[in-house]
C-alpha cells in the first residue's frame, strides 16, 4: 500500500484513532498534574508531573508518554515519529539526570517514582526494564509512524508482520516488572534479599 503523502486527514480510521490516543494521553497528563499541584503544590507538582512523565517514557514499552511530543512534532514538521522519539528519550534521561543528582527527594513523593528511584539507581540488573522498554517503544513508534502513512488498519503490514514480537516483549516486561515491584515491596518492609 502506497503511504498518503496529503495532510492529516481524520475521515481515515488510522488518523481518528492516533487523534483519539493523543487527546487521551494528553488529558490523562494534564488532571495527573492538576490533582498533584492541588495536592502538593505547582513546583512540586511540575517536577512530579515531568518525573513520572520520564518514567512512563523510560520504563514501559509502550510509546504512549513520548507520544505527547511525538505525534505534534510529526503533525508540525513531518519529522517521522521513530526520530523525535528519539528526542523525548534524549529528554526524559536528562531530566532524571537533573532530579536525581540536584534533587533526589522528588523521587520519594510517590510510590512510582520511588519505584523508578529503584530501577534508576541499580544499573543491574534493573536496567533490563529500561532496555526492553526501548525496544517495545520503538517497534511501538513504528506503528504510530504507520497509522499515520496509511488510510485504514488493515493496510498496516509492519504492524502486521511484528506484532508477536511486540507481544513477546510486553510479556517480558510484564514478568520483569513483577519481580521488581515485588522486590521494591520487599524492600520497603525492611528484608534485605539481594536481587542477584
Amino acid at each position: 500500500m502506497k503511504k498518503i503523502k496529503e495532510k492529516f486527514n481524520l475521515k481515515h480510521e488510522t488518523k481518528k484513532h492516533t487523534l483519539r490516543k493523543f487527546i487521551l494521553v494528553f488529558l490523562v497528563l494534564i488532571t495527573y498534574f492538576l490533582i498533584t499541584s492541588l495536592k502538593i503544590g505547582f513546583k512540586e507538582g511540575i517536577s512530579i508531573t515531568l518525573l513520572t512523565w520520564s518514567f512512563f517514557v523510560l520504563s514501559t514499552p509502550i510509546a504512549d508518554a513520548g507520544f505527547l511530543l511525538d505525534f505534534p512534532i510529526r503533525l508540525i514538521t513531518k519529522l517521522r515519529m521513530v526520530y523525535s522519539e528519539i528526542i523525548v528519550w534524549v529528554i526524559a534521561i536528562a531530566l532524571n539526570i537533573f532530579y536525581f543528582f540536584t534533587n533526589p527527594e522528588s523521587y520519594n513523593q510517590t510510590i512510582l517514582l520511588s519505584l523508578f528511584k529503584q530501577i534508576l539507581s541499580q544499573p543491574y540488573p534493573l536496567w533490563i526494564i529500561i532496555i526492553l522498554s526501548g525496544i517495545g517503544t520503538f517497534l511501538s513508534i513504528i506503528f504510530f509512524d504507520e497509522l499515520m502513512d496509511v488510510k485504514y488498519h488493515k493496510h498496516r503490514k509492519k504492524y502486521h508482520k511484528h506484532i508477536s514480537k511486540y507481544q513477546y516483549i510486553l510479556f517480558v516486561f510484564i514478568i520483569l516488572l513483577i519481580i521488581t515491584i515485588y522486590y521494591f515491596v520487599i524492600k520497603q518492609l525492611g528484608i534485605n534479599i539481594p536481587l542477584f
